[in-house]
């Protein structure tokens, strides 16, 4: 079999694709590899999933064919090891109440009667960068997986570099803050390290360049030259219409970081991308295979306009939008002739032992503590890495306002309404809860819940507004309803299926005509039926009733089974589970 070796991975991709396939059928896992693109010379990208769970899935990219599907088969190793598959999810009382939730090794911290964060959990540093107001209860840090308040918090264990202590961080602050940074498979541990601690430069460096609005120094033609397939790569892309800017972004030379800045002249955007790797040449490779991973030449017409306007661009929300697809804002500035730092032709390489001693001497420099947490139990090296004030994703904020527990006591109760037979003051007392605990109104009541409800059924597209409306109506409040709907009909139609959207003018039609003293209902039936069907105006008007207000949601019971995709999720679990308890009980 021909053997190809890359730099920056320590086995030939053979052998690395063969070893990951085996372990994945191993562990009960079948994969498909559901499609590809090469849309320029040496750039690939791959999706890979699980057959029988939809929501597990990663992303591939490489300068081959080989390369591309090891990384994507590595990135599917390095979200089962961490768990980041079930992230966003409850797992549901079984597991909830099981021998462990995470990990064998994780620990739990009951609530204190005064509800402080328990003693034991975090150290010193940690307690004073997420919470410097000590105003951070231990309610809380509850996690969205379990939701289970009476077993405590849930503390997973990571080494922390510098003196290879033990430090248990809660689960809920790495799901609320680190979500997928600092994530890595390999083929050895300091591969992984490697790939790991390159990520959170990567991000933090690009986090700075664009929320700084830096100007960065262009990689000179004869350092390019050195990459005969990278330049390959960008010279078709210019040829196809896409200029296409090669930028040293190690801001002196201090860091790991090259970005690619592709423009877009037919609709005047640009997307920025940026990779990171001790070795200048993977990084560029990586940056430059980043720009076009998951996308063809005709896919590059969804991104931002350049603008001058740095405090939008260094606006939070703008990093976040960065870190989630990379169309967020860019400054005007980062294309200045005059840099804001020399070119640096950098090097950090060595083997992997020494790339990862040069990494973390970085992070020292810095006074920046690296925690991380290591996992085999798959058979394939794994970590997650946490650099605080670095490797965040969202701030330490969101713990008190967008945390991913936060309707986590709402469940039980939204779930019993389709079917339920309250009072008519209980919905509308209900309506003004969802106010009182300060619920987006936009977000999705299946996010705030952590449930996998499939794309077949209204709980699919339910936002918390049009619960509302849902509400309104059940509580004989029409003019509360009308409001709601009218608000579902603006901010959600674009997501509802013919049928809902159709319901919906339905509603708002009759709604309308409820305020309508001097008008007899029963004058416009025909025409009604004729515009909407007679489905529609037998559910809206039973809506109207309030008779069966939810419309469209299916009855849920305790144990979830309403909702297939959710059950493939959580049977994809149950294999996780069996790996890592045999694991430990070694």
């Amino acid at each position: 079999m021909t053997q190809t070796f890359i730099p920056g991975k320590d086995a030939a991709l053979e052998d690395s694709i063969a070893r990951f396939q085996q372990k994945l059928l191993d562990l009960g896992f079948h994969i498909e590899e559901a499609s590809w693109l090469n849309p320029v010379p040496n750039v690939w990208s791959v999706h890979i999933r699980d057959k029988e769970c939809a929501l597990c899935f990663t992303n591939g990219k490489g300068a081959t064919k080989k390369a591309a599907l090891a990384s994507a088969l590595g990135e599917y190793f390095e979200r089962l090891s961490t768990n980041y598959f079930f992230a966003d999810f409850w797992l549901g009382e079984t597991i909830a109440n099981g021998p462990f939730v995470h990990y064998p090794n994780e620990k739990w911290f009951p609530l204190t009667e005064n509800d402080d964060v328990p003693e034991g959990l975090l150290d010193a540093r940690l307690r004073a960068f997420y919470d410097p107001e000590n105003e951070l209860t231990g309610s809380q840090l509850i996690d969205l997986q379990s939701g289970n308040e009476a077993r405590g918090i849930c503390g997973l264990p990571f080494t922390r570099q510098s003196d290879n202590q033990t430090v248990y961080i809660p689960m809920n602050i790495i799901g609320n803050l680190y979500v997928s940074n600092g994530m890595s498979a390999g083929n050895t541990r300091n591969e992984a390290r490697v790939q790991g601690l390159s990520e959170v430069f990567e991000r933090y460096v690009k986090n700075r360049i664009i929320a700084e609005s830096i100007s960065l120094p262009e990689i000179p033609a004869e350092v390019m030259a050195r990459y005969p397939a990278v330049m390959e790569s960008i010279a078709t892309l210019e040829a196809e219409g896409f200029p296409i800017f090669a930028y040293d972004g190690s801001l002196g030379g201090k860091y790991p970081v090259i970005c690619v800045v592709l423009f877009n002249p037919a609709n005047g955007t640009c997307f920025a991308s940026f990779g990171a790797h001790p070795d200048f040449g993977v990084a560029l490779e990586r940056t430059v295979t980043e720009l076009l991973q998951g996308r063809g030449l005709k896919d590059l017409d969804v991104f931002t306009p350049p603008t001058f306007d740095d405090e939008e661009v260094a606006e939070h929300t703008n990093l976040e939008t960065h870190f989630i697809d990379s169309s967020g804002l860019i400054s005007w500035d980062l294309f200045k002739q005059d840099a804001d730092y020399p070119f640096t032709d950098w090097s950090f390489s060595g083997t992997t032992e020494e790339e990862f001693a040069t990494l973390m001497a970085i992070f020292a420099a810095e006074d920046k503590e690296v925690y991380i947490a290591d996992y085999e139990h798959l058979g394939v090296y794994a970590c997650r890495i946490i650099v605080p004030g670095m490797s965040d994703i969202y701030p330490a904020e969101d713990l008190w306002l967008a945390n991913n527990n936060m309707g986590s006591h709402l469940r039980e109760t939204l779930l019993s309404l389709p079917g339920s037979a309250w009072n008519k003051e209980d919905y509308l007392n209900l309506i003004e809860q969802l106010d009182e605990e300060g619920f987006d109104d936009f977000t999705r009541v299946r996010e705030l819940l952590g449930l996998a409800t499939g794309a077949d059924n209204g709980w699919y597209t339910l936002r918390v507004g049009e619960l509302k409306a849902m509400l309104a109506l059940a509580g004989g409040d029409l003019e509360q309803a009308l409001i709601w709907t009218e608000w579902t009909m603006e901010f959600n139609s674009s997501v509802f299926s013919p049928t809902r959207a159709n319901y919906y003018r339905c509603l708002q039609t009759l709604l309308l005509l409820s305020q309508e003293d001097a008008r007899q209902p029963l004058q416009y039936l025909n025409a009604f039926i004729k515009m909407y069907g007679a489905e529609a105006v037998e559910a809206a008007s039973a809506a109207l009733s309030g008779e069966a207000a939810f419309y469209g949601l299916p009855a849920v019971d305790h144990d979830l089974q309403a909702f297939p995709a959710h059950q493939s999720l959580l049977k994809a679990y149950d294999k996780l589970q069996r790996a890592k308890a045999a694991y430990w009980s070694k």
